[in-house]
């Protein structure tokens, strides 16, 4: 054990503590230690079951970034980064080392954010919690064992869950709070046990560091065909980015967060974060596979007490139910977490407005106007009355982790697009034949088949029509596919009623993109959409 505890440790960096220090501890340790604390309890096929109290997802928020001299003209300042002064900061850290002292016990990780080498940053997460420890070894890139001695971290995270944060003292929202001090190079995490809030708080600071060396930071998924071509996904929760990569034909790189670099697409992580509500072994098997295993750390997935069997279409507990588990779960993951250079991109929506094609091809033009638009449409809520699909429109298709004004990532991809000859396009996972509520969510087996012949390389060559509304092309027939699923407005039964809808989103893609126009050049403007 103690080969694994490093040189530089807690005192080397100021914090002071009297508790039981595990370091490094691996899987099987730490999923003991957490049944034996009473944080989870093993399922019959060997996953630990945890549930996170009231915070079932992000507090975004409750999410803040210090504003200082290091990130007052570089911080994209708005409604997804919010400022905290200095003075807040230091007392909440002043608070937080001062809740170190108290603790008995703290697990600490030293892990990579990042899988290139030199694109990578050290990040060590401390935790009081047992599964905590273990989710963040899941998801983040795992040193080897030589590399922990002379492990030196370039960011740290203090994660307390039972921490209470002072709104007043600590200049923030709520008890709940996360305060990003990228000069101090410090996250601290308070009052919320859900575990996501470490690995996007890496994903944050990569997005921060990567742009300023030219590295294109995605929050996407990728996988490589068997001739090495890489296809990068970018897509907002619930779009299919997860399911759609996890392809048994395909190579698996990543499910969610990657860097592109001059010479590879890399993992940012070495695990996997799926959803689990309603998992299907037909439609998903590969990730289905890993709720049966030992390793995996499931989040509020709802589990007999006696049988100790999942139920995984039970939402009782939470619709964002979660499994973590290591990339080497899916069989046909890299096992270096790199792949190619991309051939092909894929921005995935879920149209619940059923107004857009299964599959279009993209300009770069296009693409650059659609990944700033990052747009995807939500069902009817369950509110009295409200029966309208609910439009969601984040930059970048992942707005609360781009900390730069979008325009920066926006122009590295479309730089990169060029450069590369890359093919770009738009698929549609949500609704055909009418919107929510009258149309049906569009067939799996159908985006396959479209997905299969935009990565072989055969869609090309097929015939296209230009879409009205906006403007991309899209295939007239596709093998395998049933022509008539091509054209949204054939499938709805009442055409002045698409016609009408396709007017409504047109209007709300440029209301959208007005805060962008003065950020991108005339052909990104001309890619704006106009009703027919």
């Amino acid at each position: 054990m103690n080969e694994r505890i490093p040189d530089f440790g807690l005192p080397s960096q100021g914090i002071e503590t009297r508790a039981d220090l595990h370091w490094n501890m691996v899987t099987a340790r730490l999923v003991e230690t957490a049944v034996a604390r009473g944080e989870g309890k093993l399922s019959a096929d060997g996953p630990l079951v945890v549930e996170t109290g009231r915070h079932t997802g992000r507090s975004a928020q409750d999410k803040f970034i210090v504003r200082d001299s290091e990130t007052a003209e570089t911080i994209w300042w708005g409604k997804s980064n919010k400022a905290m002064e200095p003075a807040h900061f230091a007392a909440l850290k002043a608070d937080f080392l001062s809740a170190l002292k108290t603790r008995e016990t703290l697990f600490v990780q030293d892990l990579y954010g990042g899988s290139q080498p030199e694109h990578r940053v050290k990040v060590r997460v401390i935790n009081e919690l047992a599964w905590h420890n273990l989710f963040i070894r899941t998801m983040l890139v795992r040193p080897e064992e030589q590399e922990l001695r002379d492990f030196v971290p370039d960011y740290t995270i203090i994660d307390l869950p039972t921490f209470r944060a002072d709104p007043e003292r600590h200049g923030c929202r709520s008890e709940t709070v996360i305060a990003v001090n990228l000069t101090e190079k410090l996250i601290l995490i308070g009052g919320t046990a859900y575990a996501g809030e470490m690995k996007k708080s890496v994903f944050g600071i990569l997005n921060y560091l990567l742009p300023e060396t030219g590295v294109m930071p995605m929050h996407c998924s990728a996988n490589m065909g068997p001739q090495g071509d890489t296809a990068v996904f970018f897509g907002l929760s619930g779009t299919g980015k997860t399911t759609l990569s996890a392809d048994p034909a395909r190579t698996l790189i990543g499910d969610d967060e990657h860097g592109w670099s001059d010479t590879a697409v890399f993992n940012f992580e070495g695990g996997c974060y799926a959803k689990m509500i309603r998992l299907s072994a037909d439609a998903e098997p590969e990730i289905f596979a890993t709720t049966k295993r030992f390793g995996t750390v499931l989040e509020n997935v709802v589990m007999d007490p006696v049988t100790r069997q999942l139920d995984l279409d039970d939402n009782s507990l939470a619709e964002n139910s979660r499994g973590a588990y290591p990339i080497d779960f899916i069989p046909n993951a890299s096992a270096e977490n790199m792949g190619a250079v991309p051939r092909n991109i894929v921005m995935l929506t879920a149209d619940a407005y059923g107004i857009l094609p299964p599959i279009a091809k993209l300009t770069p033009d296009q693409a650059m106007y659609h990944f700033l638009s990052g747009y995807t449409a939500r069902v009817a809520g369950t509110e009295i009355g409200v029966t309208e699909p609910d439009a969601t429109f984040s930059t970048c298709f992942g707005a609360p982790f781009m900390p730069r004004h979008p325009s920066v990532y926006g122009n590295l991809l479309k730089e990169r697009i060029a450069k590369g000859g890359v093919d770009c396009w738009l698929v549609n996972t949500g609704w055909t034949g009418g919107k929510y509520g009258t149309g049906q969510r569009m067939p799996i087996k159908a985006t396959r088949a479209l997905l299969n012949a935009a990565l072989d390389g055969s869609l090309k060559d097929a015939e296209f029509r230009t879409d009205p509304n906006f403007g991309f092309k899209v295939p007239v027939s596709v093998p395998g596919v049933d022509p008539a699923i091509l054209d949204p407005r054939d499938t709805w039964a009442d055409k002045a009623a698409y016609d009408a809808t396709a007017a409504k989103l047109v209007d709300l893609f440029v209301e959208n993109f007005a805060q962008f126009a003065d950020h991108v050049d005339e052909g990104v403007r001309q890619a704006a959409p106009s009703a027919a």
